[in-house]
């Protein structure tokens, strides 16, 4: 009698979870520059504000060296043009533009990966979480910091803004998506202010960073590798600190490497199984909107 061949052992599905954080997302550039480097595979990603930017550029094809160089390159004004209104300080229709123009593609159906954006119906609070149609409008919903980019409209009049409202670490869309193990990236850590705010949008972007950042506390926990950049010394709009960023990327993405490779051999237990679809069923009970 043959002896039965063993079929070899399927490795778990990876996702990967960038948070928001402003220029603070740049860190995760250099987080998936050492993934890449280190052959650990990605079957999808979930981001929300800077880590949708970030991850629908890895997604749409954009390599790593140029992505870097399009961050060094990055400034607020390539993002939204100046226009004070009673809804924002800058129109955020101008992000589209440089999507379009940077992107090799900017449909989610033409993507090298599966991707979710997330983005926040400001006026139900419900999260809108988007996986086809046009990237470059769900990217700019979910970046549209409230009172600094004007709102995104949606074809049903929607108004949508900024995803880290309503999941800065979207963790569990990942794995309501079909992620069965997930490393996250929260980029979020606010800064311990030397002196006082300046101004009513300092005090406004410190307490939404203390907010998403208590928020996200929960959200951690259903993560199998969380990677925190130190990005606690930079500031939400520095962008032109990008090549200190994305090095703290690096580093922090190195320290977990092992962690990292672990999750491809690791055994799925039955209680695992069984708090995922637990988790599942929960999270399906508020609906997503797409």
């Amino acid at each position: 009698m043959e002896k039965t061949k063993r079929q070899p052992r399927r490795r778990p599905k990876i996702g990967v979870v960038l948070g928001g954080g402003g220029a603070k997302g740049l860190a995760h550039i250099g987080v998936l520059r050492v993934l890449e480097e280190a052959e650990i595979p990605i079957d999808g990603i979930v981001g929300t504000s800077a880590g949708a930017f970030i991850g629908g550029a890895y997604a749409s094809g954009v390599p790593i060296p140029q992505m870097i160089e399009m961050a060094r390159r990055l400034r607020w004004s390539d993002l939204g043009r100046l226009r004070p209104s009673r809804l924002g300080l800058r129109d955020g229709r101008r992000m589209e533009d440089f999507i379009r123009a940077h992107f090799p593609v900017t449909r989610f159906e033409e993507l090298r990966m599966p991707l979710a954006v997330v983005a926040t119906d400001i006026a139900t609070g419900q999260m809108r979480v988007f996986t086809k149609g046009d990237l470059a409008f769900a990217i700019r919903a979910s970046c549209a910091i409230p009172g600094y980019f004007t709102p995104a409209l949606d074809e049903e009049g929607r108004m949508l803004v900024d995803g880290a409202i309503v999941a800065n670490l979207p963790t569990l869309v990942a794995v309501t998506l079909g992620a069965e193990r997930v490393i996250a990236v929260d980029v979020n850590a606010y800064p311990i202010m030397e002196t006082p705010p300046r101004n009513a949008f300092q005090i406004y972007t410190q307490a939404l960073a203390i907010l998403s950042f208590t928020a996200q506390s929960y959200m951690a926990e259903h993560a199998d590798v969380l990677i925190s950049p130190d990005v606690a010394s930079f500031s939400w709009d520095e962008l032109e600190r990008a090549d200190e960023l994305i090095r703290a990327g690096e580093e922090a993405a190195r320290k977990r490497l092992p962690d990292c490779r672990a999750l491809l051999s690791r055994r799925e237990g039955f209680f695992r199984r069984l708090r995922q679809a637990l988790l599942i069923a929960r999270h399906r009970a508020v609906p997503l909107r797409r």
